[in-house]
């Protein structure tokens, strides 16, 4: 079959993963072999892969393959998250566009028919992207989170910890999304810094009979909306400018309501005016102060954002509006002090990027996390638990654990797991997860009902809550725990997963695996990096810096955006993404096809000989060097070095195989090849692409059965690794040797104008004959020199070199200018002495000297010694000339 001119993925990518598909390769079962288990970090079923999860999945798979090559049964779970907030939002936003129908106007169960729906129709689209990346998924292991018992998972995890004291109901200060009108975890707000205002505003103050005294307090405030809800004006003990107003009020302005002024050294005296406004139900540590002075609390919010009627003035304003108004009304009433510009910090929901979150009180589920956060704090600490890169992770992972706040569970929505708590009519509840259970629960306690007088509790619980089970429950280990797959893959090898979700769902996992199971879920956890556009921005879609992934795959083939992805990203680092790096990626793989081409235009002119191939040095160096990088990938691997062992192959197929290696076994023009050097050559081809197989799936089995007819069960993805020899030090060093010999030999024979075809004769001057004999023939062939002598002295009438200590003579028929010969040398010796200067003030720094490595100084003055052989060998070649 006749090759493409250059590599062409589409056909190829469908071809081979619709057969690893047929013959069940991704599938896994208990044997007696060791497992390998990852768990897919589960994508929001709302939308679609961006560069940050083919970031993710790419690196499980290249995990996944290579323990799967490794002979580990290797076991990839795929699966999806409800994503409670985001999906209903996406469900609520499409019945409103398509259909006209408001979320009130249906019963919860209509609603949940129209997700489910919603679910079946985009839910499967994330799916077929991660197969198109080429992704090596258990495919019959799909879990989603609403799944039966995945569902029934969760609600007795909530029983059971609500039994044993973990999960309690109160009312307390939380973050609320009003674009969303739910409640959030601390975890659920992100905070930027802005450019705001600080409003000034003069409070009149009265005695204690409510006669006014003529004075006036002011207040700084970022949020002149809240004043209709304050309380209390606040002011330091020790502050003699408010001394005298104990026992006094201030008038709240436009509702004119009188307020208490109390003293608490909560407030700082020297910041802004030293007087506080004191609202409880806007304001975590106002709510704190409440609590302690016993004030009122007045929410003037509703869950939407706007006014309620509680503020008096304003009601139904959005807040943002309300501000201003607020503003212009004080202004106009002459209580506006004045206002000044202001940075802060302001929280956002991580949802609803563009909503400021509030905070509200409110009665909500929580989970008591001290207790529970201990242990998972030890199985990091202790090692049990190996995060990568530690040196980046741990200090934060440590840190919040250590002031880890209890979690809100409760979400004010209905797609996800439904509270199971059923509450009587005079609001006195149990938790149990049917309704006759909980009836089975009052009727201990005494109390008659029967299922019609039962309310369940209409929150659902947060999507976390679901996905914290994870690696447990896509084995029902939480639903069954005595079966058989969870006993054998669980706990699972590595989790791979963004540095973002180390809080949300690492920590959560850990903590859950240790309380439910008394084991740790992972072995493992690498973290990636963010993935961020050129400028550094982190790719979103507000920007519109973030590549569609299928639009990649369809320009430039999924090995290549594999490539590009993982190139340039060190674990736990950001990735700085371009498309130059797909570019890069597609120009290596027409670089490997072009040279299976080149491979294959041999295999008709083999010539079957006596030659010992394996005693060719070509064939001697590139096994050494192929033996070097699969010890030096296994190693990295083992390290979580992934982007690091991409670059040690890339190395060695693009410059040691196609660069040196075939350029130094191809035969000569018409000429037959050695059937040993060919049969060796697609040996070595073989292994490189076994190498590159993990990263780059495709190409990589699309090559292997090209290079030889083979057997339908001979496919390069269940090729099993193999330990490699050492190599041969010293040959890699002949090979070094040869290829700098070679270059400097061709770089000579361009600037002296010396055609290619025109033949030399070579003469050495050297002190390791022996060395030179190994590679005699291979750099004669690559120069076209017809003769090499050993000399001790230099031949005149030569174009000179010096390469490492060695010197080369080049005998030619052509005449030549010794100008451009000296000016060559006079440039190598201008840089080497520049060089040996640099080496000398290292070695003359005395702190460098005392506190570096013995083995660095030592580098360092066998650097100067190279340096200074040079130069002395580059000086009597030039008085030579």
């Amino acid at each position: 079959m006749e090759l493409s001119k250059n590599y062409l993925p589409a056909t190829v990518e469908e071809k081979w993963y619709q057969h690893w598909m047929d013959k069940g390769y991704f599938r896994s079962t208990p044997d007696s072999r060791q497992p390998f288990t990852v768990v897919i970090p589960p994508p929001n079923v709302t939308g679609v892969l961006h560069l940050g999860h083919t970031l993710n999945e790419t690196v499980q798979d290249i995990l996944v393959r290579r323990a799967r090559m490794s002979g580990f049964n290797a076991c990839w779970v795929p699966g999806s998250d409800h994503a409670s907030i985001a999906t209903e939002a996406k469900v609520v936003d499409m019945l409103k566009r398509e259909k006209g129908i408001e979320k009130s106007q249906l019963s919860r169960e209509d609603f949940l028919k129209h997700a489910f729906e919603w679910k079946e129709k985009y839910g499967g689209i994330i799916y077929q992207q991660i197969k198109k990346l080429g992704c090596s998924c258990d495919w019959d292991r799909v879990t989603f989170t609403m799944d039966d018992h995945y569902y029934k998972a969760v609600i007795k995890v909530f029983v059971e910890l609500y039994n044993k004291g973990l999960i309690y109901r109160g009312a307390r200060m939380i973050n609320w999304d009003p674009k969303a009108k739910t409640a959030l975890s601390d975890e659920e707000v992100e905070y930027k810094d802005i450019q705001g205002f600080l409003y000034h505003v003069k409070y009149a103050i009265t005695d204690a009979e409510g006669k006014p005294t003529g004075e006036f307090i002011t207040i700084a405030t970022q949020r002149p909306e809240t004043i209709m809800g304050d309380t209390a004006i606040c002011v330091n003990p020790e502050d003699e400018r408010y001394a005298h107003l104990k026992g006094h009020f201030a008038i709240v302005p436009l509702v004119n309501r009188p307020v208490p002024i109390i003293f608490d050294t909560y407030v700082d005296k020297a910041f802004g005016t030293g007087a506080l406004k004191v609202t409880p139900a806007h304001d975590i540590n106002d709510y704190n102060l409440g609590l302690k002075h016993n004030l009122e609390i007045i929410d003037t919010l509703n869950d939407d954002g706007t006014l309620s009627a509680a503020a008096v003035v304003f009601v139904g304003e959005d807040r943002f509006v309300a501000r201003k108004k607020t503003v212009a009304a004080l202004a106009e009433a002459g209580q506006l002090v004045k206002e000044e510009a202001y940075t802060t910090r302001l929280g956002y929901s991580q949802r609803n990027p563009t909503t400021v979150v509030e905070p509200r009180i409110s009665t909500q589920w929580f989970v008591k996390m001290a207790d529970i956060a201990k242990p998972a704090l030890d199985a990091v600490v202790n090692g049990d638990v190996k995060i990568h890169p530690g040196d980046r992770f741990l200090a934060t992972y440590k840190y919040w654990m250590e002031n880890v706040k209890d979690w809100c569970i409760s979400r004010q929505l209905w797609w996800g797991q439904q509270i199971p708590a059923w509450y009587a009519t005079d609001g006195t509840f149990e938790v149990a997860a049917t309704a006759e259970e909980a009836l089975a629960l009052f009727a201990k306690k005494g109390i008659t009902l029967t299922a019609a007088d039962l309310k369940q509790d209409e929150d659902c619980l947060d999507t976390w809550f679901s996905s914290w089970l994870w690696p447990m429950e896509v084995f029902n280990g939480i639903s069954s725990p005595d079966n058989a797959d969870y006993k054998y893959y669980y706990p699972g090898s590595v989790l791979v997963t963004g540095q973002d979700i180390i809080f949300f769902w690492v920590a959560r996992m850990i903590m859950a695996g240790l309380e439910f199971n008394g084991q740790k879920p992972f072995n493992d956890v690498y973290f990636t990096g963010m993935v961020r556009d050129k400028e550094g921005r982190k790719m979103s879609k507000s920007l519109g810096n973030s590549p569609d992934l299928l639009e990649l795959i369809h320009s430039y083939g999924a090995d290549a955006v594999r490539f590009g992805v993982m190139i340039s990203s060190p674990a736990g680092n950001d990735l700085l993404f371009d498309t130059s790096s797909c570019d890069q990626g597609r120009n290596f793989n027409n670089k490997i096809w072009n040279a299976l081409k080149l491979v294959k235009m041999w295999e008709p002119r083999q010539a079957v000989d006596n030659v010992d191939a394996s005693g060719l040095f070509p064939i001697r160096w590139f096994q050494s060097r192929l033996n070097e990088v699969q010890a030096q990938v296994a190693a990295l691997h083992a390290d979580f070095r992934l982007s690091e062992g991409l670059k040690a192959i890339y190395s060695l197929i693009w410059d040691d195989f196609c660069s040196w290696y075939l350029e130094w076994v191809k035969p000569g023009f018409e000429q037959p090849i050695s059937a040993a050097v060919y049969t060796q050559t697609v040996s070595f081809f073989e292994q490189l692409m076994q190498l590159l197989h993990p990263y780059l799936p495709f190409i990589t089995e699309e090559i292997y059965q090209q290079l030889k007819v083979r057997d339908e069960t001979d496919v390069l993805m269940m090729k099993q690794f193999t330990t490699p020899a050492a190599p041969v030090h010293a040959t890699l060093v002949e090979g070094t040797l040869a290829q700098e010999v070679i270059t400097g030999i061709r770089d000579a024979r361009t600037k002296n104008q010396i055609k290619p075809k025109d033949p030399i004769v070579l003469h050495i001057e050297t002190k390791h004959e022996n060395a030179f004999k190994q590679i005699e023939d291979t750099i004669a062939k690559q120069v076209n020199a017809k003769a090499v002598h050993y000399v001790q002295e230099a031949v005149p009438g030569c174009i000179t070199l010096v390469v490492q200590k060695d010197k080369f003579y080049l005998g030619t028929e052509t005449v030549l200018d010794t100008t451009a010969q000296k000016e060559s040398l006079l440039k190598d010796l201008e840089y080497q002495q520049g060089f040996l200067k640099s080496v000398e003030n290292k070695l003359a720094n005395e702190r460098f000297v005392q506190n570096a490595k013995p083995e660095i100084v030592e580098a360092e003055r066998r650097k100067k010694a190279d340096a200074e052989a040079k130069i002395q060998v580059i000086t009597e070649s030039l008085k030579s000339l």
